[in-house]
């Protein structure tokens, strides 16, 4: 079974008003002030100061990314990522309703615009300007979220008027450009799997001696690791067998873990520390 069936390609693009505008003659007075060269600061004024109403929706779209870049693997150098098939009606039923949930803290903003405008003149100062502010509905458009699904064009399907080598040629580098971005796509996972042991073996390492500082455990050892390895069952595409065995063996590590036993056991965390370390002397990172 190709790549074809078993990822599709999707692209999020979500853009918030960045709410902020130069004031060139702040910026002069400035560095006249501070006796500096013309081009050694700026001043940038914050139009929507006095309100967290525009920076709520800029924090949601971040979260919004966070969720599709952890759930995706690369594919473009921007814009498009592979999304495995497995995920597709979750990561589907979860982007729209945190688009209905964008689109309503917009709209809420959008709402609410003028009267933010009047606060955002108390708390500006003398550095308010009307003229810096679009209308409601220019600061609307400034507001997007957009997803498109489509599918992975596994075959170079070229049907070109040119010579028959041409069309050698290009067939050859589509396959070399396609196999080269499913390794660097699968790189992805590797990696997030070597941050999370790298980092369980940090934090399970005990100190020496008296002085040596008590470390915070947190349910996170435990939930993100555990997390990870079920991620990982949709994220390998290609159905790479090493990464299935090194997959399964945190799993193991993990199972019946409990971050109230690892707290008050050096024993316990010391096994585990054991463990997560033979994963990661097995493999070539």
């Amino acid at each position: 079974m190709g790549i074809s069936a078993s990822a599709v390609l999707v692209e999020l693009n979500i853009s918030v008003w960045t709410a902020n505008k130069l004031d060139r003659g702040a910026t002069g007075e400035v560095t006249v002030i501070k006796n500096a060269a013309s081009n050694a600061a700026q001043v940038r004024k914050n139009l929507m100061a006095g309100t967290s109403l525009r920076k709520n929706i800029a924090d949601y779209a971040t979260g919004c990314r966070s969720y599709h870049s952890t759930h995706t693997l690369p594919w473009a150098d921007h814009g498009m990522r592979l999304l495995p098939t497995s995920l597709f009606f979750d990561y589907k039923t979860e982007l729209n309703t945190r688009r209905e949930t964008f689109n309503k803290l917009v709209d809420t903003f959008v709402d609410n615009y003028p009267s933010l405008i009047q606060v955002s003149q108390t708390y500006l100062g003398d550095l308010f300007d009307p003229n810096d502010y679009p209308s409601a509905d220019d600061v609307r458009s400034k507001f997007d979220f957009r997803l498109v699904f489509s599918p992975v064009p596994e075959a170079g399907d070229f049907r070109l008027d040119i010579g028959q080598q041409d069309l050698v040629d290009m067939r050859d580098q589509y396959e070399s450009s396609f196999n080269r971005r499913i390794a660097e796509a699968m790189q992805e996972p590797w990696e997030k799997l070597h941050k999370t042991l790298m980092a369980m073996s940090e934090k399970l390492t005990d100190g020496v001696g008296e002085d040596a500082p008590k470390k915070r455990y947190h349910d996170s050892l435990v939930t993100n690791a555990v997390e990870l390895c079920e991620m990982l069952t949709h994220l390998n595409i290609t159905k790479d067998p090493e990464l299935e065995r090194a997959r399964q063996q945190l799993q193991a590590t993990m199972r019946g873990a409990d971050i109230e036993v690892i707290k008050e056991s050096s024993h316990v965390r010391e096994t585990m520390k054991r463990n997560v370390d033979a994963i990661l002397k097995q493999y070539d990172w």
